[in-house]
């Protein structure tokens, strides 16, 4: 018959061995997971690198594209600055004459209604009363 020794001890050796039998089992799937995550890196690599090369060439075409409009908004902005002078331009020549005309008429209409007779003055005032 065995011993309390050796039956404490038989049951610590079959402890280890299952201990050791599922640490084996363990650093199996371990090595199968990593082989897997290896490969999903590779792959990925593979995938990415001709993506970045697209993103790259979209954003030096995006640039290009920008420095066309660019050019474009700094044209449109000189068009504006020159139509706001020509519109201060034609203000100028225009409103001057015209008020020049507007207060010659002016003056013209009063000289002629101050040299009227007081009589007809009289009557227009009547008749704009009525």
């Amino acid at each position: 018959m065995l011993t309390a020794g050796e039956v404490a001890g038989l049951i610590a050796a079959t402890g280890w061995i299952v201990l050791v039998c599922v640490l084996a089992m363990v650093l199996v799937k371990l090595a199968r997971l990593l082989t897997e995550a290896t490969k999903a890196v590779s792959d990925l690599n593979d995938r990415l690198t001709p993506l970045l090369d697209d993103m790259s060439v979209t954003v030096n075409e995006t640039n290009r594209q920008l420095i066309a409009v660019e050019a474009i908004t700094k044209d449109v902005k000189q068009v504006s600055d020159h139509a706001a002078k020509l519109s201060a331009v034609t203000q100028t020549i225009f409103t001057g004459p015209l008020i020049k005309v507007s207060s010659l008429a002016y003056g013209v209409r009063r000289a002629i209604e101050a040299r009227r007779p007081r009589k007809a003055v009289a009557r227009t005032q009547q008749r704009q009363a009525r």
